[in-house]
C-alpha cells in the first residue's frame, strides 16, 4: 500500500465544453479508507481513517432549502452508507458515489465497478449529465460475433471475455465527485472498502440470483470460483475486492484504469476461450464524458433526463407528450384499464420505431435530439395513434423481432440532499453478474456490455431490441442504452428524481410511475407499486406483464379482444424515487426488490 499524503490538496481537472470528454486522473495522492457493517448512525468513526487525503477546497456554502436529505437505494447497506455521507457533511453527489462504490460490494449482480452508467445530477440550480458508459475496446470490429456465413454466433456477446466492455464506473465516479463533493475520496469510498473487507450479511434474495447465476455460467465462466459462499446468512468477504478499492483510494481512478489492477483485468481476457480484447490501452485512454442533458418543460415542469447514448431520455420525452398531445383520449380513462393499456401501447410503438432507428453513439452519429422532441414532431407522431385498434406493426416500422426473458442486470439510486442538490444515477452490468467473468485477483465482476450493441442489425439482443447501423460495433464507441435518471424540477428546485432497472422498459416504467403521480395524483408508494406492463413495436402488438401484478382474468380476456398478444415476463423494474413537496422529501423504493429508503435529518 503506497504511503498517505497528509492534507493533500484536491487536484486540478481541466474541463472541456459540456459534451466531450474531461481529464480524468492527473495528479492523483494517496489514501485509505474504511466502514462499518451495522447501521452507520451509530458508528460514524469507523468508516473513517485518521489521515486526510484528496482535500477540498473550502466549500463556499449554500443555504439550506429542505428540511432533511433522501435516499431511495437497491439496499440496506448503501442507505447506510449514504447516511453516514450526510453526517459527515457531504452532499448529494458525495452520497451518491458512496452507494454507487458499496453497491458493487454487497448488490454484486448489478452494483458495480466492472461496468458503467449514467448520472443525472440538479447542482446549485444547473442540470448536468455523466455519460461513464462502457466503450467498445480498440480492437472491436463491427462483425465481431458474426460467423463465416454472417450469422450472430449464440451466447458470444453475452458470456465470457470477449462480452466485455471497457469499465466505466470508476472514472464516472471520480469524475463526479472531484468536480461536484464536498468531501475527501477517502471518505467516500471508505464504506465500500469496510464492506469487502469485512464482510456484509447475504440476504436471500441475492443468494437466489447467486444461486441462479452459477447455473447460468456453469461451465462458462470462473463465476463459481469467486461467487459459490453466496448463501444466505453467510457474512461475505471479498479480500481481492478490497485490495482493489485500496488501490482506487490511494490513486484515484488511475488505480483501476492503470497499474496492477489493470493489468489483472487485462489478464482476464486471456482466460476461458482466451478471445477477450481489452488491453492496457484501452483502459488508459478510457474517459467519462459530460454531456448536456435532454430537458423539455411538460405540464408545468422541467424533465432533465439523458441524451444519447441513451435512448431513454428521449423516449421518455416523447411518452410524456404524446401522452399530453392526445389528453382527450385519455380523459376519464381509467389507470390501466384495457383502453389505457391500449393508448399507451400506441405511443410507445412510436417511440421504439425511432429508438430502432435514430439512435446510438453520439460521438459516432449525429443523433437528431432536437427533431426528436421536437413539439411539432412529436404532435405529428401524436396524430398517428388510432384510439380504437392496433395500428399495424409494418406501417409504424417494418421488420420482425424476438424476446427474451428480461434480468434484474441493472441499479438505480435516487439521493437529494438538504441544500437542494439532487442526483439520479443508473448504472449496469448488462445481464444479472456481466459476462459472469471475475477478473482473477481483483474480485471485479465485468460486464457483457457488448451485447447492447447491434451485433447484426435487425436481429434481436438479449432484451428482444433490434437496433440499426447507428448503434453498430465500432472501437471506443458506446453502445445504445434505455437507462433515463430524471430529475423533475418547478420553479428551479427539484420536484422528483427518478429511476429504474429494466432494460427497454425503463423509460416506459418512469412515464408510467410520473403519469400514477402526476395525472391520477397517486401517493408516492401506491405510483410505484402500481401495476405496469410494456410494449416495444416487436414483436406485433404484445404487451408484457409482470408477475407483481399478472394480467389475468377478465382484464387479459379484454385486451386480447382488442387483437393483443400477452406476454409474461419475470422482471418490470425496481423504480428508486423521491418526491419533494415544499422542503420535505418523501422516497419510494420499489415493492418488486429489496430496495430501502432513508429520510437523514
Amino acid at each position: 500500500m503506497g504511503g498517505n499524503v497528509c492534507g493533500a490538496k484536491q487536484a486540478h481537472f481541466p474541463y472541456l465544453d459540456e459534451g466531450y470528454s474531461t481529464m480524468l486522473f492527473r495528479n492523483a495522492k494517496t489514501s485509505t479508507r474504511g466502514v462499518a457493517l451495522v447501521a452507520l448512525i451509530s458508528v460514524s468513526s469507523s468508516f473513517l481513517e485518521v489521515t486526510p487525503a484528496f482535500a477540498k477546497m473550502p466549500d463556499q456554502g449554500q443555504p439550506v432549502l429542505l428540511k432533511a436529505s433522501a435516499v431511495a437505494v437497491a439496499d440496506k447497506y448503501s442507505a447506510d452508507a449514504a447516511e453516514q455521507i450526510f453526517k459527515e457533511g457531504g452532499n448529494a453527489i458525495d452520497a451518491a458515489v458512496a452507494i454507487a462504490l458499496t453497491l458493487a460490494v454487497t448488490y454484486p449482480e448489478a452494483g458495480n465497478i466492472g461496468g458503467g452508467g449514467f448520472m443525472t445530477i440538479y447542482k446549485d440550480g444547473k442540470p448536468y449529465f455523466l455519460d461513464y458508459r462502457e466503450r467498445a475496446p480498440l480492437a472491436a470490429t463491427k462483425d465481431m460475433y458474426l460467423d463465416k456465413d454472417g450469422n450472430v454466433i449464440k451466447g458470444m456477446s453475452l458470456y465470457g471475455p470477449r462480452a466485455v466492455g471497457v469499465p466505466g464506473t470508476v472514472a464516472g465516479m471520480w469524475e463526479a465527485q472531484k468536480r461536484f463533493g464536498k468531501l475527501k475520496w477517502k471518505q467516500v469510498i471508505a464504506p465500500a472498502l469496510h464492506y469487502a473487507r469485512d464482510g456484509f450479511i447475504v440476504d436471500e434474495l441475492l443468494a437466489q440470483r447467486g444461486s441462479d447465476a452459477m447455473k447460468d455460467f456453469d461451465g462458462k465462466t470462473n463465476f463459481a470460483k469467486y461467487f459459490s459462499g453466496l448463501k444466505t446468512g453467510v457474512n461475505f468477504k471479498q479480500p481481492e475486492l478490497a485490495a482493489v478499492l485500496t488501490r482506487i483510494s490511494n490513486e484515484g481512478a488511475k488505480g483501476f484504469y492503470e497499474g496492477k489492477t489493470a493489468d489483472l483485468i487485462v489478464a482476464a481476457m486471456k482466460t476461458g476461450d482466451g478471445n477477450g480484447l481489452i488491453t492496457t490501452e484501452d483502459l488508459a485512454q478510457y474517459r467519462a464524458v459530460w454531456r448536456q442533458p435532454v430537458q423539455a418543460t411538460w405540464n408545468g415542469y422541467h424533465v432533465i433526463t439523458a441524451p444519447p447514448p441513451s435512448s431513454g431520455g428521449i423516449g421518455l420525452l416523447q411518452l410524456l407528450k404524446m401522452k399530453a398531445d392526445r389528453k382527450q383520449d385519455f380523459e376519464g380513462v381509467a389507470l390501466n384499464s384495457p383502453q389505457y393499456i391500449h393508448l399507451v401501447a400506441e405511443i410507445e410503438k412510436r417511440v421504439f420505431a425511432d429508438r430502432a432507428q435514430y439512435l446510438g453513439d453520439p460521438d459516432f452519429y449525429k443523433v437528431p435530439v432536437t427533431q426528436l422532441t421536437d413539439d411539432a414532431y412529436i404532435a405529428k407522431r401524436a396524430a398517428e395513434v388510432n384510439p380504437k385498434e392496433p395500428s399495424d406493426t409494418k406501417s409504424v416500422q417494418p421488420g420482425l423481432g424476438t424476446t427474451m426473458p428480461e434480468k434484474a442486470e441493472t441499479t438505480h439510486f435516487s439521493v437529494v440532499d438538504k441544500w437542494g442538490n439532487a442526483v439520479s444515477n443508473t448504472y449496469t452490468l448488462n445481464g444479472s453478474f456481466g459476462s459472469g467473468v471475475i477478473a482473477d485477483g481483483t474480485g471485479i465482476v465485468l460486464n457483457d456490455e457488448m451485447d447492447d450493441f447491434s451485433a447484426k442489425p435487425g436481429v434481436a439482443n438479449m432484451f428482444g431490441v433490434v437496433g440499426s447501423d447507428a448503434n453498430s460495433i465500432a472501437p471506443k464507441k458506446r453502445p445504445l442504452s434505455s437507462m433515463s435518471p430524471t430529475i423533475m424540477t418547478k420553479d428551479g428546485k427539484v420536484s422528483l428524481v427518478i429511476g429504474t432497472p429494466g432494460g427497454s422498459r425503463i423509460f416506459t416504467s418512469i412515464f408510467q410511475v410520473i403519469n400514477n403521480i402526476y395525472d391520477f395524483k397517486m401517493p408516492l408508494k401506491e405510483a410505484v407499486g402500481a401495476m405496469r406492463f410494456h410494449h416495444q413495436l416487436l414483436p406485433p402488438n404484445t404487451i408484457f406483464w409482470e408477475p407483481y401484478h399478472p394480467i389475468v382474468g377478465e382484464l387479459a380476456k379484454q385486451i386480447e379482444a382488442r387483437g393483443y398478444n400477452l406476454s409474461g415476463q419475470d422482471f418490470n423494474g425496481d423504480i428508486q424515487v423521491i418526491k419533494i413537496d415544499g422542503n420535505s422529501p418523501e422516497a419510494a423504493a420499489d415493492p418488486r426488490g429489496r430496495g430501502v429508503t432513508r429520510i437523514i435529518q
